[in-house]
């Protein structure tokens, strides 16, 4: 699993007093980038981009103004060019989202569809 600190800003906030639903695609998209940035070899991530494919989001909770939030990844599969996370925001053990995804693989350079080597597959889902 991997933690990754979300900071919750006043621009987040909507007109009911909690974050935006919308806010929260942005802060998984920034948790599971930085889980591909933290356990990739450079090389890689030099080579490939992610763009996201789907997400089902289960809002369970509001999140609020100074709250202090967590996303936590969990990389579930890879197949070809696809890959699926786990995505939990949470303030202290509350859950206040779950958020089930998948993304694609991205060549850098070509733009187009491409699968991991295994040594970086077997990386992605055991750390």
């Amino acid at each position: 699993m991997f933690r990754h600190d979300i900071s919750v800003a006043e621009q987040d906030i909507d007109t009911m007093g909690h974050v935006n639903n919308s806010v929260y695609l942005r802060w998984v998209q920034d948790a599971v980038v930085h889980y591909w940035q933290s356990m990739a070899p450079a090389e890689a991530v030099a080579k490939h981009l992610w763009v996201a494919l789907k997400h089902e989001i289960t809002y369970r909770k509001p999140t609020f103004l100074n709250d202090r939030v967590v996303a936590e990844v969990i990389a579930e599969k890879v197949h070809g060019a696809r890959s699926f996370f786990t995505t939990v925001v949470k303030r202290g053990e509350e859950v206040l989202a779950e958020v089930r995804s998948s993304w694609c693989c991205l060549d850098a350079v070509t733009m187009r569809p491409t699968r991991l080597g295994q040594d970086v597959v077997a990386r992605f889902l055991t750390d």
